[in-house]
Parts: C-alpha cells; sequence; structure tokens
C-alpha cells in the first residue's frame, strides 16, 4: 500500500514541480519534470495536456498536438484537449479541424465560453456573419460578462454596417474591461462615421496610452479635436 501512496506522491510531486517550472518560464525544465510524470503513469491526461501547451510555447507544433491527441485517447470526454487542440489546428491555419475540435469540445461542455467564442470567430473570417453573431450572442449569455464576447459583436454590426449596435456592444466591453485597448482603438473609428471627432479622438489616445500602435494619418485627422 506505502508503495502505491509513494508513487501517487511522487506523481504530484513532479507534477507540480513542472508546472512551477512553466510558470517560471523554464520551459525544458518543465518538459523534463512533466517526461518524469509520464514515466509513473503514462496514461495521466493533464500532463500530456501541459506538456502539449510547453510545446506549444516551444513552437514544437507535431509534438504540441500530439500530446493534446494522448489526452484525448486518454480521456475522451476531456473538453479541454479538444479546445487547445483546436487553436493549436487554427493557428497553423487549418481552420477545419479546428472548426471540428472546438464543436467536439462543446459536445462534451456547451457552457465552454472560448471554445464557442472561437467557433464564431470562424465563420467570422469565412463570412458568415449571422452564424458568427448567433454564436458570440450565446457566449454572452452563458457569460454576460465575457468582454471579449461583446467586442466580437460590435465587430460582425461593423461588418454589416450598424455603426449604432457596434458601438454599445464596444462601450459595453469596455465597460467590463476598461482597459481593453483593441475596444478604444476599434470605437475611435466607429465614432469618426458618426462624425463625433471629439469622442473619436478621445478613445484614439487612450488605445495610443494602451499600447496600440495607432495609424498617424488618422490620429492627424483628429489633431483639431483633442
Amino acid at each position: 500500500m506505502s508503495g502505491k501512496k509513494d508513487k501517487a506522491q511522487g506523481i504530484e510531486d513532479y507534477f507540480q514541480l513542472a508546472f512551477q517550472a512553466a510558470e517560471r518560464g523554464n520551459l525544458d525544465e518543465a518538459v523534463f519534470q512533466y517526461g518524469k510524470v509520464l514515466e509513473l503513469d503514462s496514461n495521466h491526461s493533464k500532463a500530456h495536456l501541459n506538456l502539449g501547451i510547453v510545446y506549444g510555447r516551444q513552437g514544437k507544433w507535431k509534438q504540441e498536438v500530439s500530446e493534446y491527441k494522448k489526452a484525448i485517447r486518454i480521456e475522451p470526454q476531456f473538453a479541454q484537449a479538444y479546445f487547445n487542440l483546436g487553436v493549436a489546428y487554427y493557428e497553423k491555419g487549418d481552420l477545419k479541424e479546428a472548426f471540428s475540435n472546438y464543436q467536439k469540445a462543446l459536445e462534451i461542455n456547451p457552457d465552454y465560453t472560448e471554445a464557442r467564442n472561437n467557433l464564431g470567430n470562424i465563420y467570422f473570417r469565412n463570412g458568415k456573419l449571422d452564424d458568427a453573431l448567433a454564436e458570440y450572442l450565446k457566449v454572452i449569455e452563458i457569460n454576460p460578462d465575457y468582454a471579449r464576447g461583446h467586442f466580437n459583436i460590435a465587430s460582425v454590426y461593423r461588418q454589416k454596417g450598424k455603426t449604432e449596435e457596434a458601438i454599445t456592444s464596444y462601450e459595453k466591453a469596455l465597460t467590463i474591461h476598461p482597459k481593453y485597448a483593441e475596444a478604444h482603438y476599434q470605437l475611435a473609428f466607429a465614432y469618426y462615421e458618426k462624425k463625433e471627432y471629439k469622442l473619436a479622438a478621445q478613445h484614439l489616445d487612450q488605445a495610443g496610452k494602451l499600447g496600440i500602435v495607432v495609424d498617424p494619418k488618422f490620429s492627424e485627422i483628429l489633431k483639431p479635436y483633442r
């Protein structure tokens, strides 16, 4: 019995060492320690998932994807592993595989905010604005305080030429997250379209303060309204 306890403790100790190393940015050490976990328990799905995340941070895409797939084989209802696999494929430009994995994550957990948001992003990228909007609206129904969801709704409205609705959603995103730089930047353009130049200038300046590299020509146009 004590042998099992010792093994379990060893797994937990290595797992914590790996997690802490990753937190510090010591990725090689994290890989080594997760390897130790998996030597003791090759079916440790969370270790496979976290090792995949570390490989992703190292730019090792094939190893990253391989670890997520191992996690799924061990734990077929592992929503986060499907989600991470979706992100990995999305970043490689494989939208079909990304879409499929986000859908699988949502079959397991329909309230998976990030998965639903990212599904909407694929619809948006493919020009399916109504489908994108439907997903984003579900996102904020699940989590009304998800600023990115409100921002994405605004982006759809901008594409549809509905400036007023876009402004409302950008403002909602900023109510939740006042330092949302991209929301300030896009609001500047939206207010400019409405000829509310003073508000446009205020949001443009705020975006710049928060780290957005603003369009110098646009900044010059708004200079008289500062």
